[in-house]
């Protein structure tokens, strides 16, 4: 089973740690993705920008409109996310452990079970 796991940033828990603890965090992500990846469990990764980089778009009445986002008022945001392939929730909350970032008081990662998979190679029930 496909599961997402999701990284908040938090700017002002990630601004309070040392350089050195970012540097442990950001090459941390190096070694966990080697790990996952020797598993097998390893589909994706992505990190995202910022929101200051962000834009929200809703089409009302067959017209877009863009604006600055994201709109949830909160400190933290998205900021990446693993996708992996799990045998069990288990296994995925165990993955999730071995993230840097879940070391770090005041960060966590969310653990989502996938329910709809697409991509530019696999067909699906809406794609043909």
């Amino acid at each position: 089973m496909k599961f997402l796991l999701t990284m908040h940033m938090n700017p002002e828990v990630w601004d309070g740690l040392t350089e050195q603890d970012k540097d442990d965090v950001m090459t941390g992500h190096g070694e966990f993705i080697r790990r996952i990846r020797e598993s097998g469990e390893m589909i994706s990764t992505q990190a995202l920008g910022g929101p200051a980089d962000s834009a929200v778009v809703r089409v009302t009445g067959g017209v877009p409109a863009v604006t600055d986002g994201p709109f949830v008022e909160s400190k933290e945001f998205l900021a990446g996310f693993y996708l992996v392939e799990c045998e069990s929730r288990e296994r995925a909350c165990e993955v999730a452990a071995m993230i840097p970032d879940a070391k770090v008081e005041g960060l966590g990662i969310e653990v989502r079970p996938v329910v709809f998979f697409a991509d530019a190679r696999t067909e699906s029930e809406f794609t043909g």
